[in-house]
């Protein structure tokens, strides 16, 4: 059954309560509720010495379920009772007149993690992760969190795992002090029993740890590290809000006495729980889960087939950060160049991933050693013929791409995979002089190919189910978040937002400035605006992919002028260090003085009136045309979900996750605003801003953008 707690008492006197709810024992509102009679079944029982509180099958808690928040399944007024039956659920486990010790084994997250702190002792294994994740989700911990942690780790090491997320093992909580002892998983249940009668037998301390203050450090010094810690929230994230209260609540506790710091942290996160930061990062959250569901693939019972050694063609930047991604994830790897120096360029680029790895703290220089060993650098397709995936990575040049594919199907086994990383190109075009159709997919990775965690996954309508099952399975390993999408130019991330630089150039070019442009995209929350991109990129990259885009949507796209004025200056972007801006040696970005004189040259081709614009304005105008071309992709089946266009434009194009993506921010603006100012701009600006019949259908009816569209014609 799920959604319970199980209540037994041993001949030794000690009632064990189960939290069972699989696979991760979340705290919903049943199985709070149903702990906090538990407890108080308990505590009256004379046959009950003590208590121990653990999780089934291995596994603590993994927090609450997230789902209560922000969530869309009706159930909100049986939340909000919920919420005020066990608002005090840690008090009633803190106060108890019998000592109540957590065994904790798997995960002990968020909400689970605090039932644990309010408990009089906490017992692990070694492997086991604890940690206060809300702040993911646009939330404060809110069983006791903000004032129970600090007081057991201190200020400073309780705002890391808050604010950023952190959780430790049970090895390291044990050196921090947070866990009192660790167990072997076989003996964790039965050494929780014993320390727990060795508390009421008063050979043990009985802690509360909401009254500890030996680990806080002291009224100046708290004052000074949340101060410090304030400026930093507000300077990396400007638009949140919750890391600001999270800090604020945890402070009002060490002023004031925790008691009123819990009242605080109840109440802001009642204010929390109803935001719509919550509600998009709660949406994000489900959406990422939700992108390796495919019906009509994931749904036949298909088992992915073993995926041992791998082939990538091409060294370059692309192709060695896929090898990266690869041996890191301990797949064994044939790396393909055409000539010996370009085969040890390739290996050397690999080889600089991994030692940024080291730096990063994520891998050790040890194992660099034993990474690399799973990589075989060769020259030719001969090593191809026991290979069961193969990667082609080579620069974006159709002929080239073609001439690939022909080659090694000469020399891979029946049953291998290929797969192509293209941003762009139509893959019935790349494996027209294949035979072997069914098993080309495309694999689009994102640059580092070995960082950046989205993985979209292109199938033709020839593609095998089996070959997209197995590629899922690929990505899975590697850690990637799959997009699976249909098959046509730009496919669905660099199709919906090539109106990014366009909407950008379009308005530089009918008056506005260049840099007033970046900064309102930036304060909107992208890491970096259109003109950033452009230079980061380069200017000749930029072009050839304007060009593509141009040739595949003539009739709504638009031919800026500005970057071909800036390339006759000899301006090429970041990597000769001016294009939009100038870059020093660091290759830190500031503005040109010198850049307007070009814009009013590309502006002087054009006899449309010049603009003035608010940053808002500014806003809407790159954006909005992003939201239409997305709505062609749902409409044109390229997309079937709504959610991968989200996912796809958060961890692809770095769209801020704490709006939900880019349909999801669209929704809560509403289809028929989005509309109506595209309208009116297309009667200005051209068929550039023209909606699509998917927006003007859905405006009309004034309905969400991510409702199933059953008149398209599905290219999955």
């Amino acid at each position: 059954m799920k959604g319970r707690t199980v209540l037994e008492v041993g001949a030794d006197g000690v009632a064990i309560i189960t939290i069972t709810n699989p696979p991760l024992n979340l705290l919903s509102v049943d199985v709070m509720l149903s702990l906090k009679e538990s407890i108080e079944e308990a505590l009256p029982r004379e046959n009950v010495k003590a208590i121990v509180v653990t999780g089934s099958g291995g596994k603590f808690s993994g927090g609450f379920d997230v789902s209560v928040f922000g969530g869309s399944d009706g159930r909100k007024e049986n939340q909000k009772v919920g919420f005020m039956s066990i608002e005090f659920l840690t008090d009633v486990l803190e106060a108890a007149s019998k000592p109540i010790v957590a065994a904790i084994g798997g995960p002990a997250l968020g909400g689970g993690f605090e039932v644990a702190l309010a408990c009089h002792a906490r017992i692990s294994t070694s492997t086991a992760q604890l940690g206060l994740p809300e702040l993911q989700f646009g939330l404060i911990p809110g069983l006791g969190g903000t004032q129970r942690l600090p007081r057991l780790v201190g200020l400073t090491k309780a705002l890391e795992m808050m604010l950023m997320s952190t959780p430790v093992t049970g090895q390291d909580a044990h050196i921090l002090g947070l866990v009192d002892s660790v167990a072997p998983t076989d003996e964790l249940v039965n050494t929780a029993r014993s320390w727990a009668l060795q508390i009421l037998a008063r050979r043990r301390p009985w802690v509360t740890s909401l009254h500890r203050t030996d680990k806080l450090e002291s009224l100046a010094e708290a004052r000074a590290i949340l101060k410090v810690t304030r400026c930093q929230a507000q300077e990396q994230a400007p638009n949140l809000r919750h890391q600001l209260i999270c800090i604020n609540v945890i402070e009002e506790g060490i002023i004031s006495g925790p008691r009123i710091g819990l009242l605080k942290e109840a109440e802001a996160l009642e204010d929390l729980r109803q935001s719509e930061i919550t509600r998009s990062l709660v949406h994000i959250f489900f959406a990422r889960r939700g992108t390796s569901k495919i019906a009509g693939i994931t749904d036949l019972g298909l088992t992915p087939r073993k995926v041992n050694r791998i082939a990538v063609v091409g060294g370059g930047l692309m192709g060695s950060g896929i090898a990266t991604a690869l041996i890191v994830s301990d797949y064994h790897v044939v790396l393909k160049e055409v000539n010996e120096s370009s085969l040890l360029d390739g290996i050397g680029r690999v080889k600089v991933n991994l030692e940024s790895q080291v730096k990063r703290g994520k891998m050790t220089q040890e194992k660099i050693e034993r990474t690399l060993s799973r990589l075989n650098g060769v020259l030719s397709y001969d090593s191809f013929k026991d290979v069961d995936l193969v990667i082609e990575a080579v620069a974006e040049n159709l002929c080239l791409k073609q001439q690939i594919l022909f080659d090694i199907e000469k020399y891979c086994p029946q049953h291998s995979i290929f797969a192509c990383n293209t941003s762009a190109f139509d893959l019935n075009a790349i494996g027209e002089r294949t035979k072997s159709q069914n098993r080309i997919i495309g694999a689009h990775f994102f640059c580092p190919a070995y960082v950046t965690p989205l993985l979209e996954i292109v199938r033709t309508e020839r593609t095998s189910p089996q070959v997209i099952v197995d590629l899922l399975d690929v990505g899975k390993r590697i850690k990637k978040t799959p997009v699976v999408v249909g098959n046509c130019t730009g496919f669905a991330i660099g199709r919906m937002f090539f109106p990014y630089s366009q909407s950008a150039m379009l308005l530089v070019e009918r008056g506005a400035d260049v840099y007033r442009v970046d900064h309102a995209i930036t304060k909107f929350g992208m890491p970096l605006g259109p003109f950033r991109v452009v230079d980061r990129v380069g200017f000749e990259v930029a072009i050839a992919t304007s060009n593509h885009y141009v040739k595949a949507y003539p009739e709504r796209a638009f031919k800026p002028m500005l970057i071909s004025v800036l390339q006759e200056e000899n301006r090429a972007g970041e990597s000769t260090r001016k294009g939009f801006y100038l870059y020093d040696d660091n290759g830190k970005a500031s503005p040109d003085p010198d850049i307007q004189k070009y814009v009013e040259r590309a502006q002087s081709t054009s006899d449309v009136t010049l603009m003035k614009l608010s940053d808002g304005d500014i806003v809407e105008m790159i954006f909005f045309p992003i939201v239409n071309e997305a709505c062609r992709i749902l409409a044109e089946g390229v997309a079937v979900k709504a959610s991968d266009l989200d996912i796809a434009s958060v961890l692809g194009m770095e769209f801020p996750a704490y709006r939900g993506g880019i349909i999801f921010w669209a929704n809560s603006i509403g289809s028929t605003y989005i509309c109506s100012k595209l309208k009116d701009w297309s009667m200005t600006h051209g068929d550039f801003f023209k909606p699509c019949a998917y927006l003007v259908e859905r405006a009309a009816k004034g309905a969400s953008l991510g409702a199933s569209v059953e008149q398209a014609n599905s290219r999955l």
